[in-house]
């Protein structure tokens, strides 16, 4: 196995402003539109806590629509947190630019969104890890999509003509990158928060919170 060079690793979290009609609309119809942007926040702000307690390196919130918009300053959000726009685009689109920034600077990255609340810190380390050696790692979720990407490089086609939002994603985005002959290390498969069905996956102490409406 080939040994990579220790690089700096910039988390990077793919963030959706957390308000009623726009964040977790999948979950509108269990937890109705106010009940799933509230979900959307603690889920927001666990993934930016989880970031900044793995130390890794720096956080930074990659943020739609804008850093501007006032939800921004109602979360509770660590002041060491950097920010920046996801811009225009598809998903893909949105991811590449940020990874070709990064590592264009000289950092490896991790790309991670909100929807994950069992990607803590502990995994997180174990990602940073898995990338001093190999040249990509990946937390594939139940759905068919992943938690994490972590990358010492860019390589675009892991985020052009990807069927996003299918159980196809995780699969072709292995496969991409093994066919650039990349070392890759797959970490234990968790679970996202996306359909009504995945809120038996929320932690026990969030459900009170978050049950469905009759």
């Amino acid at each position: 196995m080939n040994t990579m060079p220790q690089r700096a690793i910039r988390i990077v979290i793919f963030a959706k402003a957390p308000l009623p009609g726009l964040a977790k609309t999948r979950l509108i119809p269990a937890l109705g539109a106010e009940g799933s942007a509230h979900l959307a926040v603690k889920l927001l702000e666990h993934a930016v806590k989880q970031a900044v307690l793995a130390d890794t390196g720096p956080v930074e919130l990659c943020v739609s629509p804008t850093r501007l918009h006032s939800i921004w300053k109602e979360l509770t959000l660590p002041v060491s947190l950097e920010w920046s726009e996801q811009g225009e685009g598809d998903l893909g689109e949105r991811l590449a630019r940020a990874t070709r920034r990064i590592t264009n600077n000289g950092q490896a990255i991790i790309l991670i969104g909100t929807d994950c609340p069992s990607l803590n810190a502990k995994k997180l380390r174990e990602a940073a890890q898995a990338l001093e050696r190999h040249d990509a790692c990946m937390v594939p979720v139940s759905d068919g999509g992943y938690a994490l990407l972590g990358l010492n490089r860019h390589l675009p086609e892991v985020f052009s003509d990807m069927p996003w939002s299918s159980t196809a994603v995780a699969r072709l985005t292995r496969q991409r990158m093994l066919a650039e002959c990349w070392t890759f290390k797959q970490l234990a498969p968790l679970h996202d928060i996306d359909e009504p069905q995945d809120l038996q996956y929320l932690p026990e102490n969030w459900a009170p919170r978050f049950t469905a409406i009759s």
